[in-house]
């Protein structure tokens, strides 16, 4: 067994190191149990692997509750043993999806910033057991995280009993790198006492009281964490729009020299996004958002970067060995938080984000679809998207014109599901150029995402169905024929293309 009695602090809980497979034999069939873990960071490894040795044998399935999505270890290997009932609130394994859209698995797609307090109210039942990875475990019993937080401490609160798994694989210099608050619950609940992204409000540590951990587990596992792949044309040109769009911005005197707090979601756009943001002339940025990637790393070494805050650090597996590699350097510019408060509507409002995430599609309303394939097959969820899109001073949201080698326009006449509606929604982005909806009629909208940012083959078809739903409908606020709307999708399931 691996030695982790450097680790645990707290003598009187040595004695609570076991192996992975003891602890996997607490688990029961139809369990709520919630785990750590963000974006393939920080979650539990060893103890999952166990549990999904054991279901192999005796088949169960449990409860699973994250932070968002996690790593192979965790639920591409339950999802194998057909180990899960439940899932919430967000994930990206193709395992699991599969489980998902053919209905094995009932998930539950909810905005990140409320999936902590809906557990603690209540509405999900009590969580039986909660597994959190951590780095140590101090003198008092309190856990120090690792590379993410998510819903941990939560997690952590309202749990009857804890399983600890000890990572040797992480560092014990991210000790102090974290931001530990739990908001209270109505009635009682406070002003979140954020006004800057560096502020700290909590503790470095998840508090726990010893009485609490039933087993300590040791683990050497490293994080699961994905290469981004080559920064492509389409998202060159995306950072490209980008960057000349917020100066701008600059210069018409609505956005500071050194912009708002930045929001970035997950992948390759973010990524080029913000390798666009290490090129430009800007400085003095500061982030606030839910993942720090590898462009966060590359901000700071390039002198952009104040301060970045989120819930989760979650690079590419080369961006991972560069942090650690000088960990106390890139530490004093980032801070790690619950995701209910690096998501919170209330901070983000009040800091005035600039939110940056992906959408599957988008219509000629401004309304965008960020979850679903053809309206009904689950692809990860919304994560925190809608936290940050509805509560942000600026929302952006970026998409290919086409996908499947141009069989598909990302640019629809209605989209086939609907995350965030056209209210939430001021800029859409593609490699074809800007559409500025702010201010916009549904008429004018139209025409700005139809001429900047479809693809010129999808452009006439589109254009074609505006005037002629707005001739059908007598000039209506929001011009449809919806059979014509809906079968832009049917025809792709149809034929493979959208194109006539």
């Amino acid at each position: 067994m691996i030695d982790i009695l450097d680790r645990v602090r707290n003598k009187g809980l040595q004695s609570k190191i076991v192996s992975a497979e003891e602890a996997a034999a607490f688990f029961k069939p139809g369990m709520n149990v919630a785990m750590s873990g963000f974006t393939s960071s920080a979650y539990p490894k060893a103890v999952p692997l166990a549990l999904a040795e054991r279901m192999k044998k005796d088949p169960f399935t449990i409860n699973l509750w994250t932070g968002a999505s996690v790593g192979p270890e965790l639920d591409t290997a339950l999802a194998e043993v057909h180990g899960i009932k439940t899932r919430l609130p967000y994930q990206t394994d193709k395992a699991l999806r599969s489980e998902i859209n053919d209905g094995s698995v009932n998930y539950l797609d909810l905005h990140l910033s409320e999936s902590a307090q809906l557990a603690r109210y209540g509405y999900l039942g009590k969580i039986d057991i909660a597994v959190v990875e951590a780095c140590a475990i101090d003198e008092d019993g309190n856990l120090i995280p690792t590379t993410s937080l998510g819903n941990a401490a939560s997690f952590v609160q309202q749990a009857d009993k804890v399983i600890v798994e000890v990572n040797t694989s992480q560092p014990l210099d991210l000790e102090g790198m974290h931001d530990v608050y739990v908001p209270l619950d109505p009635p009682n609940r406070l002003p979140i006492p954020i006004v800057k992204a560096s502020d700290r409000i909590g503790t470095p540590y998840i508090p726990c009281t010893p009485d609490k951990i039933l087993y300590i587990v040791p683990c050497d596992i490293p994080d699961h964490t994905r290469s981004l792949r080559p920064i492509d044309e389409n998202s060159k040109k995306m950072s490209e729009f980008t960057l000349k769009f917020l100066d701008d911005e600059i210069k018409a005197g609505r956005m500071p020299k050194n912009l708002l707090p930045l929001q970035s979601g997950v992948g390759n756009v973010a990524n080029a996004v913000m390798a666009g943001f290490v090129d430009s002339d800007l400085k003095d940025l500061t982030v606030y958002t839910e993942v720090i990637q590898d462009g966060m790393l590359d901000l700071i070494d390039a002198g952009k970067l104040s301060f970045a805050s989120g819930t989760a650090f979650s690079p590419s597996p080369e961006g991972l060995k560069r942090f650690y590699a000088d960990v106390q350097k890139y530490k004093k510019y980032l801070l790690i938080r619950p995701e209910e408060i690096s998501n919170n509507p209330e901070v983000v409002r009040r800091l005035g984000v600039i939110a940056m995430n992906t959408a599957i599609e988008c219509d000629i309303y401004g309304n965008v679809n960020s979850t679903h394939i053809t309206g009904t097959k689950m692809m990860n969820g919304i994560g925190g998207s809608g936290d940050f899109a509805r509560n942000a001073y600026l929302t952006i949201f970026y998409t290919p014109s086409t996908a499947k080698d141009g069989k598909i326009s990302s640019v629809v006449p209605f989209c086939s599901h609907i995350d965030h509606t056209e209210h939430d929604v001021d800029i859409i982005i593609t490699e074809q150029g800007i559409a500025d909806l702010r201010g916009k009629t549904p008429h004018e909208r139209a025409l700005e995402i139809i001429n900047n940012c479809a693809h010129p083959d999808y452009r006439p078809m589109l254009l074609d169905y505006f005037h002629r739903a707005d001739e059908a409908t007598k000039h209506a606020n929001t011009p449809h024929i919806l059979e014509e709307a809906f079968s832009f999708h049917e025809r792709f399931l149809k034929t493979g293309t959208m194109q006539k």
